[in-house]
């Protein structure tokens, strides 16, 4: 059974920083692509950021050079650092994993089989 944790979310002023963390076990991790998406209420869950087995990563524009993702093997984990925060990153922040060895990690939600419950990111202006 795959199991997908995230923390670090939380309240911050604009300006701020977060780092989240999803931990993942019972999984192939090391092979697979991962990837955060987040969800706004009233809006549809959008992709944030991807990282591939080898660690190449993919960044929506709207995070690009503010976010960085990365992913540490050995511990079943990877990690959001999140900075220069904005109201409009305010969100619920999902983990997300496809175990298949591949280094195609696509911004589709369709395309991840395990998932977290999500960890609550808000920025105050």
């Amino acid at each position: 059974q795959v199991h997908l944790v995230e923390s670090g979310g939380g309240s911050v002023q604009s300006g701020g920083s977060l780092r989240l963390s999803c931990a993942a076990s019972g999984a192939t991790y090391s092979s697979g692509c991962m990837g955060w998406f987040r969800q706004a209420p009233g809006k549809e869950r959008e992709a944030v950021a991807f990282i591939d087995r080898g660690g190449g990563t993919y960044y929506a524009d709207s995070v690009k050079l503010r976010f960085t993702n990365s992913r540490d093997n050995a511990k079943n984990r990877m990690y959001l650092q999140m900075n220069s925060l904005k109201p409009e990153d305010t969100a619920m922040y999902y983990c997300a994993l496809r175990p298949d060895p591949t280094y195609w990690c696509p911004a589709l939600d369709s395309y991840y089989n395990y998932w977290g419950k999500g960890t609550q990111v808000t920025v105050s202006p």
